[in-house]
């Protein structure tokens, strides 16, 4: 279930420069994400060569969610609740959305490792049991809302 207590800071002086380096160059292929985002024909019109950009851009986001994994374990529904608010906040611009989720996930992720801290006295929930109280029915919403 994840959980934000085990890392060290020599983990931190050796992720965060990588981490921080994979976001960085995801932010700048912003303008390839806003258009593959109109679909792949759409973005094959529009002369560019989807399926590279396609097959790029998973590699990078896997490796950046390997790392991801590898700094706090599997803490689930972050990557669903998050960009999806904050897509009707900010629009949905990647260039402008990418840092915004990367900067609201780790908000969210400090609020509830903080909340599970606080309401167990003298223990812990795990900060994924915390997530997946405000994921869970957040997706079960997305599954049953009407188009």
């Amino acid at each position: 279930l994840g959980n934000l207590g085990v890392g060290t800071w020599l983990q931190v002086k050796l992720l965060l420069p990588v981490l921080a380096g994979v976001l960085a160059v995801l932010c700048l292929w912003g303008r390839q994400l806003n258009v593959l985002s109109l679909g792949e024909e759409q973005a094959l019109s529009l002369g560019m060569d989807a399926p590279f950009w396609r097959k790029l851009l998973l590699g990078w986001l896997a490796l950046l969610m390997g790392l991801g994994v590898c700094a706090g374990g599997n803490i689930g529904f972050v990557g669903l609740l998050v960009p999806h608010c904050l897509r009707l906040l900010a629009g949905p611009d990647h260039r402008t959305l990418l840092p915004l989720s990367a900067l609201g996930g780790g908000l969210f992720l400090v609020f509830c490792d903080s909340l599970g801290r606080l309401l167990l006295p003298g223990g812990e929930i795990r900060v994924g049991i915390i997530t997946a109280l405000f994921g869970a029915p957040y997706f079960l919403w997305l599954l049953c809302r009407k188009k």
